[in-house]
């Protein structure tokens, strides 16, 4: 059982969303709303099928939209109308999955009008999007297993819970091994005083949470990375390892054939950059990660 004041919060969450809200343009804050970037094409016609209704009810801060995600079972933590998932419905084909689940039921029930039309849409005969009225930190009430999906993501609602640990938690119960976790929140790098921390507006409109993420580096191909070990660990253990030539350092490496001469890079690019970068990049020498899908 939540604490009364929690289940006080996650009233006023759902109320905010579930009524006070009916499209973008609603939010009266822009707390939670990052500045465009270009996004690789692809995405970008993703973006366009969505239905209208849908794309309007979009309250995420950010893209949370991996590389290769052909035959992948991805779940969404806090789904709302279901953008992100029927973005990512199309990229992970008729044989992968995307589940999203969300505490506001109106929310939930627009995205689920929709199904029927996705799958005429795309030529789907089954359908690969499902919609769960539901607690991110209680999946298992929902009936979601142990170790059934590839990803999690989640896109500004983590930050809505009043306790986080159980979130991740259950996200680790429910990844694959070797799974991944994506999320896009807002934060606070200090510590906030109790009348902000209690503040019933400011929950329902996402200004801070406390926890810190890792941020996620995109690659490019043709170039060396120097990386510590725990980075090349996870990369030789995860569903991109093909894609990675991992050597000792000094250890000299194979000639790439489709590319330029290989450049040593100790500094990451911004990966939004080399996102955009990717859609004018030349035969052979694509920033976009190829292949690695999940089997």
């Amino acid at each position: 059982m939540a604490a009364p004041r929690d289940a006080e919060i996650r009233k006023d969450v759902q109320t905010y969303y579930g009524q006070v809200l009916k499209k973008s343009a609603d939010l009266q804050t822009s707390a939670c709303v990052t500045a465009a970037r270009l996004v690789p094409k692809h995405i970008r016609e993703a973006l366009r099928n969505v239905p209208e209704e849908v794309a309007l009810r979009y309250y995420g801060c950010g893209l949370v939209i991996p590389e290769c995600l052909e035959n992948c079972w991805i779940l969404d933590l806090g789904s709302g109308s279901g953008r992100d998932c029927y973005v990512l419905s199309q990229l992970v084909g008729e044989t992968g999955h995307v589940t999203g689940i969300d505490m506001t039921e109106s929310q939930v029930e627009v995205a689920k009008k929709y199904i029927e039309y996705h799958m005429e849409k795309h030529g789907f005969q089954t359908p690969n999007v499902t919609f769960l009225h539901g607690y991110i930190e209680n999946l298992e009430e929902t009936g979601i297993k142990n170790e059934s999906y590839d990803i999690v993501i989640s896109n500004c609602v983590i930050n809505l819970v009043p306790d986080k640990e159980p979130v991740l938690q259950e996200a680790y119960r429910v990844l694959k091994h070797g799974g991944e976790l994506y999320f896009s929140d807002v934060y606070a790098s200090l510590e906030l005083p109790e009348e902000i921390r209690t503040h019933r507006i400011l929950w329902g409109k996402c200004c801070f949470v406390l926890f810190y993420g890792r941020y996620l580096f995109m690659y490019r191909e043709g170039e060396i990375v120097e990386v510590d070990e725990e980075t090349a660990a996870i990369l030789k253990n995860s569903r991109f390892t093909q894609n990675f030539l991992i050597r000792p350092v000094g250890e000299k490496l194979p000639a790439c054939s489709g590319c330029s001469a290989l450049g040593s890079k100790s500094v990451i690019t911004d990966p939004f950059k080399l996102a955009g970068e990717s859609d004018n990049a030349k035969p052979g020498c694509s920033s976009d990660v190829a292949g690695g899908c999940c089997l």
